[in-house]
């Protein structure tokens, strides 16, 4: 049996949930994408505070410990919220594997080139 394209896969599984939830991200409007782009912004935000709470980031305080099994949770807890805010953009996982390759190449362009000078024009292709 083939296994599945795992990206696709991805998106696939998470707007059935968001669905469940009563989220469907192809049909909202202007505003709703709005306010599902500051929600999953925000939910994204609290994720990064919790995987930066699973390592030992308090550098005064000897009692921490790195979590890398929560930090392994909280990885994936952004993916939820990360694809959700693609879709919302109206992205599949097609698009973001493309808009990723461009990036990319932008971003290895600024790095060969010493990244010395801000170029707002160089992701506009994407």
């Amino acid at each position: 049996m083939e296994s599945p394209d795992q990206l696709r896969e991805l998106f696939r599984m998470q707007r059935a949930l968001n669905e469940r939830i009563g989220v469907f991200t192809d049909r909202m409007d202007e505003a709703e994408k709005t306010k599902w782009v500051l929600n999953y912004c925000r939910a994204c935000s609290q994720e990064l505070a919790e995987l930066t709470d699973s390592v030992p980031w308090k550098w005064w305080a000897k009692y921490q410990k790195f979590d890398e099994q929560n930090a392994r949770v909280e990885i994936v807890d952004l993916f939820h919220f990360l694809i959700s805010l693609a879709q919302v953009m109206g992205m599949s996982a097609d698009d973001l594997f493309q808009a990723y390759l461009k990036k990319n190449e932008v971003n290895l362009k600024r790095q060969e080139t010493g990244y010395a000078v801000k170029d707002a024009t160089d992701s506009q292709h994407i």
